[in-house]
Formats: structure tokens, sequence, C-alpha cells
């Protein structure tokens, strides 16, 4: 005799209706469609790109994660100093080159860190390609785990503080000790970290460098004019 085959209960309406909401709630959610980064500018892109100088090659800079404001760019700007003056603001961290037509060309800089600022005006007395640098008995004083190794000087070069391209203050005819200059360091860019000095991406202090002539003036603005100047 062949035995009864087993038959599985019948679950109520309600429990097997139960059943089919939790299997639905235990399914895996879709996953939402992906959303592509922007493509970096190609101009951008060219304009930070890696680059051979001389005997060094520049590191390109990822535009992607630079603040737009420090991209190098034409602003308007109202001024009553000439062309050809370098105006520093170090408040909102700008460095601005004085252009016809009520135009500059603007500059994202790292500044002084407090207490080390320099203010006024002075003179480019020197340029330099990829300078050599000696830091001052000042910063060796106030960190000499940091500078005091290098107290005989530095030749220039891409490890080098003073990046790609130097311009030195002069006031009367003498060495402020000031500098615009590159940096191998651009996240700093936007920040007040320096000794005293102004600095640019290397790609941007190549370009000042460029454009301003040995004796340009350069007007290093007080809190009380930061902002002031454009539109």
């Amino acid at each position: 005799m062949t035995p009864a085959r087993a038959t599985a209960p019948r679950l109520p309406l309600t429990a097997l209706l139960l059943v089919i909401g939790l299997s639905a709630c235990a399914q895996t959610a879709a996953e939402p469609p992906s959303i592509e980064t922007p493509k970096a500018d190609p101009s951008l892109a060219s304009m930070y790109g890696a680059i051979r100088d001389g005997d060094e090659t520049i590191p390109g800079v990822d535009v992607s994660k630079m603040d737009p404001k420090n991209v190098r760019q034409v602003v308007d700007y109202k001024t009553g100093y000439p062309p050809g003056t370098i105006v520093v603001d170090p408040h909102s961290r700008f460095l601005y080159l004085v252009m016809k037509g009520g135009k500059a060309m603007r500059y994202g800089v790292g500044v002084a860190k407090a207490g080390t600022e320099f203010e006024g005006e002075a003179d480019i007395a020197r340029k330099a390609r990829w300078p050599g640098w000696v830091p001052t008995q000042n910063m060796i004083k106030r960190n000499p785990e940091r500078y005091g190794p290098f107290a005989s000087g530095l030749e220039g070069g891409i490890m080098n503080p003073l990046g790609a391209r130097a311009l030195y203050l002069y006031q009367g005819g003498k060495d402020t000790l000031y500098r615009i200059h590159g940096t191998n360091e651009p996240w700093t860019i936007g920040k007040s970290v320096s000794s005293g000095c102004i600095r640019l991406l290397n790609h941007d202090i190549i370009d000042l460098h460029r454009r301003v002539p040995k004796g340009a003036k350069v007007v290093v603005l007080g809190p009380e004019q930061s902002g002031k100047g454009e539109v």
C-alpha cells in the first residue's frame, strides 16, 4: 500500500499576505543611477598641467580640487594705481596685476601667518628663475628644527620652497627680505601659512614673472583697504 503523500498545511489568507509583504521588504533596493563627476575645463587643465621648465618638471595641479576663485583669471578691478602695478590683498588672499581698461589679472595666493606680514609699498629690484633660498635669522629663531638645517642655504629646484620664480621686494634700495614666489606646496594657496612672503602656484608665478618688469611697483594692502577694488 502506497503511503499517503504529506501535504504542507495551508496558511490562512492573512498569514499568506504577511509573508509576501515581508519578502518584499527584504529585497535589496535598486542602486540609484551613478552620477558622473564633472570633467575639468580643458582650458584649465592645460593652464595647470605638468610643464617642463629648464631642467625641472613642474607637476600638474588637479584643477578639480581647486577653489574656482583661486584660478588665474581676468577680473574687473578699480584702482588708482597704474597698469603694471602689483596689488596684494593678503586679507582676501588675492594678488592683482593691474591692467588697462579697469581690469586686472587675479591670482590666488598663500600669505603670511599673523605677526609676520609685510604692508606698504615696495619695488621689484630683482627677478629670479628657480631661485636659491636662505631662511632668515628670524625664521630660524622661530622654528629652529625646520629651518636650522638650511641655514647655509638651499639651491634652486623643484624641492626649493621658493618654487619656480621669485620677485624680490626692496624699499629705498634695501632688501625687505620679502618675496613673491612660487611654491612646492600647492595646497597652501588661499591659506595663511608662510613666514611673511606671498606665494603663488608655480604655474602662476611663471605667468606673473613673465608679465612684470624689474622695477615694477608692489602695493600690499592693509585690512582697511581689503576687498575694495574688485567689482
